[in-house]
């Protein structure tokens, strides 16, 4: 999949409605875009430590995707956040964490983020072949009933032992524990960076009263962009975030501050303008915004990355962080959506909007 024919067959009877759109209320020339001297135009002044930059340039120079200002990044925690046997029973060789790594490094990706447990137990044979990210907190599934929190299960200076350029995080914004997870990776980052390592937030929202009877707003434009302005201001170097799917979480839930004009002024309901939304809440694009791949819907994974991939990069976004798309499947199936994605960043035909 190396031409925009390709991609425009992949789109469908959707192609121009993705390919050829224009981001009118939040332009382009607004952004800082993704591009191989990204790096040294945004943390060349900034607080981050030589030794963070350093990390940050390893993993944006690793994979098929080095030295774009790209990232394709394969996360495997499900094992926790979801159970292990729900995740991995579409292909039991996942149980061995081996495996994990190896389908990030045969898909060209930029990085994998897993565990302690899956990263630790491989160091030695591959941190030195493809940048490790350690994601330090989960949300374990056997306390009951189940509670929206996520735990720190290791140190970050464990992380760094074990050869990690970055840790990883979760904070579940809008839930009962958000305070406490906001302070302790706050904390968490800062001692990453003091020891030389990026820093990746997954910005997630949680709280039932953000699904009502009409809509669920988990995903919306305007709560998910919040959340992610939380993530870079407590230094994420980048932010993770499921893609938009709706708006006006704020004004139909009724709280936090909103205008309708606010709504009117920064985007329409065109997939590309809800999540040029979420890049604008990034510092403008400062800080990447990476959007997941979502869960695995079997024959339809391949339009979704396609599609996902097609949104991200014209909003401005810097990538997919893609996972159970990808190894819920046969090795070598997986791998072709993985570098499918990458395609998409790959092909200079697809522009930001």
């Amino acid at each position: 999949m190396k031409t925009n024919e390709n991609i425009t067959g992949i789109l469908g009877k959707k192609a121009s409605f993705y390919l050829d759109h224009v981001c009118k209320k939040i332009t382009k020339d607004e952004l800082q875009t993704p591009s191989k001297t990204s790096l040294d135009k945004i943390f060349i002044q900034s607080n981050r430590n030589p030794q963070v930059l350093r990390s940050l340039s390893q993993l944006y120079n690793h994979g098929n995707l080095g030295k774009t200002g790209y990232l394709s990044i394969l996360p495997v925690d499900q094992g926790i956040e979801h159970s292990a046997a729900f995740s991995f029973y579409k292909n039991p060789d996942y149980f061995d964490p081996e495996n994990i790594i190896k389908l990030a490094i045969e898909a060209g990706c930029n990085g994998v983020a897993s565990t302690f447990g899956v990263l630790g137990l491989n160091a030695r044979k591959y941190a030195h072949k493809i940048p490790f990210i350690v994601k330090i907190n989960h949300n374990e599934l056997l306390t009951y009933p189940n509670k929206y929190d996520q735990t720190l299960f290791g140190k970050v200076k464990s992380a760094w032992d074990m050869g990690a350029v970055a840790v990883g995080a979760t904070i579940y914004f809008g839930s009962e524990e958000s305070n406490r997870q906001l302070n302790e990776i706050a904390e968490a980052f800062e001692e990453a960076h003091n020891l030389g390592m990026a820093t990746i937030l997954w910005c997630y929202l949680r709280n039932d009263a953000f699904k009502t009877d009409k809509e669920d707003y988990h995903a919306s434009a305007d709560l998910t962009g919040q959340a992610n302005h939380l993530g870079v201001t407590i230094q994420a170097d980048i932010i993770k975030q499921k893609l938009p799917t709706n708006n006006f979480g704020f004004k139909n839930i009724g709280f936090g501050k909103y205008d309708d004009e606010m709504y009117k002024t920064l985007t329409t309901d065109h997939p590309i303008d809800l999540c040029r939304l979420q890049v604008a809440n990034c510092y403008m694009g400062k800080i990447g915004l990476i959007n997941s791949g979502g869960g695995s819907n079997g024959d339809s994974d391949l339009i979704e990355a396609i599609t996902t991939a097609v949104i991200n990069k014209r909003a401005g976004g810097s990538g997919l962080i893609l996972g159970r798309k990808a190894f819920q499947k046969p090795f070598n199936e997986g791998v072709k959506v993985l570098q499918s994605v990458q395609s998409v960043y790959l092909n200079d035909k697809i522009t930001v909007a």
